[in-house]
């Protein structure tokens, strides 16, 4: 079997920042949607994944946006509302996979330094990765090519050996140019379907 490297969020541990901030917009879908895409957006969000200070971060974006001002300091100050619980059926399989291989299994996510090691404390699925890279340490996020050559250096990995498992489909697509295996995850049903599949052609 190959080498199987997991993202985190919504693969490992559900991450479902609409349960903040939904219910402080009264329910207003349209403005949660506003919020999400143009205020704290992709970009705000990578920014503090990649290791930047919250804070500066958070204060930038308030100039901007002042009426949201609120809104934008709750993303980090609530942010384990928005963590409910471990994806289901994930702990189980990652416990399969360790004790029918002697291959390790490892971690790739974007996730900021300032809150990672505390949800890693919370949640047991996490503590079964036996190594990673978060990009808040290294200052990259995915689907920048550096954060998976960071990991293949770190843990001395060669791209074709390896699986990635994600959520996101253009960090799917990004492994993929570096010659990564990758699927883009739906449940652990079906991960654990396509795993029994291609056991036997590695």
């Amino acid at each position: 079997m190959k080498n199987i490297i997991f993202d985190f969020g919504n693969v490992l541990v559900r991450w479902e920042p609409e349960r903040v901030f939904l219910p402080y917009f009264n329910g207003d879908e349209a403005r949660y949607w506003f919020f999400w895409r143009h205020v704290c957006d992709q970009q705000f969000r990578d920014r503090i994944d990649a290791g930047e200070d919250s804070r500066q971060v958070i204060h930038e974006r308030q100039t901007i946006y002042p009426e949201y001002s609120e809104a934008i300091e709750m993303y980090m100050s609530r942010w384990e509302d928005s963590l409910p619980g471990e994806m289901p059926g994930m702990f189980q399989l990652i416990q399969e996979l360790k004790a029918t291989s002697t291959n390790r299994i490892y971690g790739l996510t974007n996730w900021s330094m300032e809150t990672f090691p505390q949800a890693r404390a919370k949640f047991k699925v996490l503590q079964l990765i036996d190594d990673y890279v978060v990009s808040g340490d290294i200052g990259v996020v995915k689907p920048n090519p550096m954060i998976f050559h960071t990991l293949f250096d770190r843990y001395h990995l060669q791209a074709t050996d390896c699986l990635f498992i994600d959520d996101n489909p253009a960090n799917i697509a990004g492994a993929e140019q570096i010659g990564l295996q990758a699927i883009l995850f739906q449940n652990a049903d079906q991960l654990r379907t396509f795993l029994k599949l291609n056991q036997n052609k590695d």
